[in-house]
């Protein structure tokens, strides 16, 4: 992404998740995310300018329908057209969030492979600034934030499709090859042209991963944050390496199950 933090049409907001075992899941993930030297994530999982890009909730009769894995929030031009046009291709949604009027404001929805996704209408630069005292960050900063997602389904230009008209990206053809075969996955743009997701095909690369929105999140030491992976009980599924041989980003389960990437910051 070239900026997390601006309004946009297809840009990724934010991710939460509702877990049961809470306290231990914070510990988790406290730890792990909070290494280097400085810390890309505080304690109570607020990013180093103290702004809440994910959300870790209990589990609750009320969420108890939504499935274990990190939603992303993204947001779209018209919520209550998104909705409908994600059932009309075969979608579900699983709550709906209205104001006394009946505006659409949010809204969760399944896509046809079953992955979980959040909408929401594109939000004002102020709502997205950094806590009063903080300066905004400059491109060079290093910041906790969401910088890419990605989906991996058997079935990618179905799916391509879908979010091309439920959220409103356009597509852009991503090379690939496996055993000698060449294919495309795709990076959806938002409205200003810019990557803000990928989908990919359950083949090469990716063969193996969960058919899930799996979140990225940048840490300070991405070699400490797997140790602790282990050590607090959760598992590092894959890791990847970079052209130079060092690790460029690992996919890890936390102790309840949960998935996401891990990258260096």
């Amino acid at each position: 992404m070239s900026d997390v933090f601006v309004p946009r049409v297809g840009g990724i907001l934010s991710a939460d998740i509702a877990v049961p075992e809470h306290e231990r899941e914070m510990r988790f993930y406290s730890h792990v995310l909070s290494t280097g030297e400085n810390p890309l994530w505080r304690e109570d999982l607020m990013n180093n300018l103290g702004m809440p890009v994910i959300g870790l909730g209990a589990s609750s009769p009320e969420y108890a329908h939504l499935p274990l894995h990190w939603m992303p929030h993204i947001q779209v031009a018209d919520v209550a057209a998104s909705v409908e046009r994600a059932l009309a291709l075969e979608g579900r949604e699983l709550m709906h969030g209205k104001d006394d009027d009946g505006t659409s404001q949010w809204a969760v929805l399944l896509d046809p492979n079953g992955a979980a996704f959040g909408i929401m209408p594109v939000v004002s630069a102020e709502a997205i600034s950094p806590p009063e005292g903080v300066a905004s960050p400059d491109a060079a900063e290093r910041v906790g934030c969401i910088p890419w997602l990605d989906l991996t389904v058997s079935n990618a230009s179905a799916t391509r499709d879908f979010y091309r008209q439920v959220v409103g990206w356009s597509a852009q053809d991503v090379e690939m090859e496996d055993a000698g075969e060449r294919y495309a996955d795709y990076n959806m743009l938002g409205a200003d042209g810019s990557p803000a997701a990928g989908i990919c095909h359950a083949r090469g690369v990716n063969l193996g991963l969960p058919t899930i929105w799996m979140i990225y999140l940048p840490v300070g030491d991405l070699a400490e944050s797997l140790r602790r992976v282990r050590e607090e009980g959760g598992k590092v599924i894959k890791e990847t390496q970079g052209a130079d041989g060092n690790l460029a980003c690992a996919v890890i389960e936390d102790p309840v199950g949960a998935c996401l990437a891990l990258v260096p910051g």
